[in-house]
């Protein structure tokens, strides 16, 4: 994953409601998944290995923050396993067919993430955070985002 992309999904991160955590969290598992598929055809098995492993670990985090209260989460908690295994075969057979195989499971799963995020109106989930505003001033080739700093950011002793 490139620099700028790790930069953005802190900065969504640092913004976001408990519903677009989860979205944000996706993106991230489809980031290293591209990132795959792109090792895996330049011959790269080095990254190809390092982004699988970077992609189960955002399954296991999936994983491990479901809450199992919940009826749902039992099912969820199989798919997460199943594209984790999936990974781990793609990995042990040198082949993309498994890595697809568990980007189609997650896509579906995405969607109906995505969709329920639309309807969380709850606030950040972090506060006295950085405000990022974004469009006020444009770069050759891209937007700016300013931030604005709060007087103390981190924890109050």
């Amino acid at each position: 994953m490139k620099n700028e992309q790790i930069r953005d999904f802190t900065r969504r991160l640092s913004q976001c409601n408990k519903g677009e955590m989860i979205v944000i969290i996706y993106d991230i598992y489809f980031a290293y998944a591209k990132d795959a598929k792109e090792a895996y055809q330049e011959g790269s098995h080095d990254y190809f290995k390092h982004s699988i492993h970077k992609a189960q670990d955002v399954l296991t985090q999936l994983m491990g923050d479901l809450d199992f209260a919940y009826p749902l989460a039992k099912n969820l908690y199989a798919l997460y396993l199943y594209a984790r295994n999936s990974l781990s075969t793609a990995l042990y057979k040198n082949n993309l067919d498994p890595l697809l195989e568990a980007e189609r499971i997650m896509l579906r799963l995405y969607d109906s993430f995505r969709e329920a995020a639309r309807s969380d109106t709850s606030g950040p989930i972090m506060s006295n955070t950085q405000q990022v505003y974004a469009g006020m001033t444009y770069g050759p080739k891209s937007l700016n985002e300013n931030y604005m700093e709060n007087q103390a950011r981190g924890f109050f002793a």
